[in-house]
C-alpha cells in the first residue's frame, strides 16, 4: 500500500537552531540539506532533525553545489546579519568573512532554481546603505528570474510575546500572483504565555547588575506622582553637568590642546574641570561625549543631553539625595542609564521586564518581552520579581527563551550561554510558518512510501 502526504523538499542554510526547519517541518516539506558552520549547533542540527549539516556555506563552489546540494522545491537562509545591523560596524556587502555570504546563497539558486524561496535578515538591511543593499539583493534575485517581495515582520504580530522585528524576502519562479503577506492578528500578549512556573532561579544575575536595579527602583520610588517620567533615555551623568554640547565639544578643545577651554565647566555628575589636563578630563566626560574627532553632535543627542539636564534642574530636589546616597559614578556607564518604556504604569520595577544594554537598563511592560539577541549573554531579559514566579527577580531561561522564538519543541545546546547566544541569532518558526502557508500553498508533491517525489 501506497503511503501518501503532501510534502516539498527544502534545504536550510546558515541553520543555526533550525527554525526554518521546524516551520517547514510542520507544513510537509522534508529538509534534505542543511548547512552550518558552528561544530556545536552543526550537531545538534542533526540530532534534532536527522539531517547532518554541511559545514561551511562558502566552501560551496560551483563544482560543490552540483555534487553536494541535492534539488529542492524551496530555499531557506537566515544569511549573516552582523555586516547589516547598527549594533555592528554596518559594513555591508564589503564585510570580508560574512558580508558577501549572501552571494553564495545567490549561486545555489542560480544553479538549483528552486521554485520557492525564504530569506531573513535584520531590518536595517532595508535602509543599510541607503537602500542598496537592499536594491542589490532584489536585483541579483530577480535576474535569476525569480519574482521578488520583501516585508518587515515581528513575532508579537502573531500572538508571541517578543517584539523582533526583521525583514523577510520571498521569491517565486512561478510569480507572486497568489502570495500574501500574513496579517497580524492584532490580540494582545502577555510574557506569562512563555513563563514555566517552576523554572527555578537560573543563572545568578550579578551583584553589581542587581545594585543597579536597586539604584533605579529608588528613583522610581522617589519621583512625585505628579512628575511625568521622561520618555527619553534618563543619562544621570548629564544631572549636574555642564560642559558645551551645541556650539563646541569637549574633543574639539582637547583637539587643540586647549583643556583651558573647558575650565568653567563641570563633567558628569558636576565634576569640577577646572585645572584639569585633557586626559583627567575626559575621564570626567560621559562616554557619550568624549569621542576623539567628534566635534560636532548631531541633532539627536544634543537633544538628549537637553532634555537630561532640563529634567535634573526642574526636579534637583529629590534627584539630588538619590545621588547623594547611591553614588550612581561608581556604577559602570551602562547602569547611569535608564529608559522607562512603561508610561503611566506603576512605578514599581518589579512589576516588569528589564534588559541590560549598553544604552542602559530598559523596563518594558509584561506584554511581550525585548528583542533576544545574540551579542552577550548579559542581555538576556531580567523578569521582575512580581513576574518571576519565584518571588526573586531572575533571568528568563533557555526554554523560556526558545518560546519566544517558537522552538519550544527541540533540544538546546547544554551550556546555557550557548543556548542565549543561539536563540539570539534563531529566526521565530511561527512567523516563518505564516510566511510559508501561502507561499508554499501550490507546491504539493506527491511522496510514496518509496521515497520517491515528484512535482504534482
Amino acid at each position: 500500500m501506497t503511503d501518501q502526504r503532501s510534502t516539498f523538499r527544502f534545504i536550510d542554510l546558515f541553520a543555526g537552531l533550525g527554525g526554518f526547519h521546524v516551520a517547514l517541518d510542520d507544513l510537509g516539506g522534508e529538509g534534505v540539506f542543511a548547512a552550518e558552520w558552528e561544530p556545536g549547533l552543526n550537531a545538534l542540527y542533526e540530532h534534532n532533525f536527522g539531517v547532518a549539516p554541511w559545514f561551511d556555506v562558502a566552501q560551496l563552489d560551483d563544482e560543490l553545489i552540483l555534487e553536494r546540494v541535492p534539488e529542492h522545491d524551496v530555499l531557506t537562509a537566515g544569511f549573516p546579519c552582523q555586516p547589516f545591523s547598527k549594533s555592528g560596524k554596518q559594513q555591508g556587502f564589503e564585510h570580508t568573512e560574512q558580508g558577501r555570504l549572501f552571494f553564495k546563497v545567490h549561486d545555489i539558486l542560480r544553479m538549483k532554481r528552486p521554485r520557492r524561496f525564504i530569506l531573513e535578515n535584520v531590518p536595517n538591511i532595508l535602509s543599510h546603505d541607503g537602500g542598496k543593499t537592499a536594491r542589490t539583493i532584489r536585483e541579483k534575485l530577480e535576474e535569476l528570474g525569480y519574482s521578488v517581495d520583501v516585508h518587515r515582520l515581528s513575532p508579537h504580530q502573531f500572538g508571541i510575546p517578543q517584539v523582533r522585528e526583521r525583514a523577510y524576502f520571498v521569491g517565486s519562479i512561478d510569480g507572486l500572483d497568489g502570495f500574501e503577506w500574513p496579517h497580524a492578528l492584532g490580540e494582545p500578549t502577555t510574557i506569562n504565555s512563555a513563563l514555566h512556573p517552576h523554572a527555578g532561579t537560573g543563572r545568578s544575575i550579578p551583584e553589581q547588575t542587581l545594585r543597579a536595579i536597586d539604584m533605579w527602583q529608588d528613583f522610581l520610588r522617589r519621583s512625585p506622582d505628579e512628575v511625568k517620567l521622561p520618555s527619553f533615555p534618563i543619562w544621570a551623568m548629564e544631572f549636574r553637568a555642564t560642559y558645551p554640547y551645541e556650539n563646541t565639544t569637549p574633543p574639539q578643545a582637547w583637539a587643540h590642546n586647549r583643556p583651558r577651554d573647558l575650565y568653567s565647566y563641570d563633567g558628569s555628575f558636576g565634576f569640577p574641570l577646572d585645572g584639569l589636563t585633557g586626559r583627567q578630563q575626559h575621564a570626567l566626560i560621559p562616554s557619550h561625549a568624549r569621542r576623539d574627532g567628534d566635534f560636532e553632535f548631531p541633532a539627536w543627542k544634543q537633544t538628549f543631553i537637553r532634555q537630561n539636564r532640563e529634567f535634573y534642574r526642574m526636579n534637583r530636589s529629590w534627584i539630588e539625595p538619590w545621588i547623594i546616597e547611591w553614588q550612581p559614578w561608581d556604577f559602570h556607564s551602562s547602569f547611569q542609564k535608564f529608559e522607562w518604556n512603561a508610561q503611566g504604569g506603576n512605578r514599581d520595577i518589579d512589576d516588569y521586564i528589564l534588559q541590560v544594554r549598553a544604552s542602559g537598563i530598559r523596563v518594558k511592560r509584561p506584554t511581550t518581552a525585548p528583542s533576544l539577541i545574540a551579542m552577550t549573554h548579559t542581555q538576556v531579559p531580567i523578569l521582575g520579581a512580581k513576574i518571576s514566579g519565584t518571588a526573586a527577580r531572575r533571568y528568563m531561561t533557555p526554554r523560556e527563551c526558545a518560546e519566544l522564538q517558537s522552538l519550544g519543541g527541540i533540544d538546546l545546546p547544554s551550556s546555557d550561554l550557548a543556548a542565549y547566544k543561539a536563540l539570539g541569532n534563531a529566526v521565530n518558526a511561527r512567523v516563518v510558518r505564516a510566511i510559508a502557508e501561502t507561499l508554499l500553498a501550490d507546491l504539493a508533491v506527491e511522496k510514496t512510501s518509496s521515497g520517491q517525489a515528484a512535482i504534482a
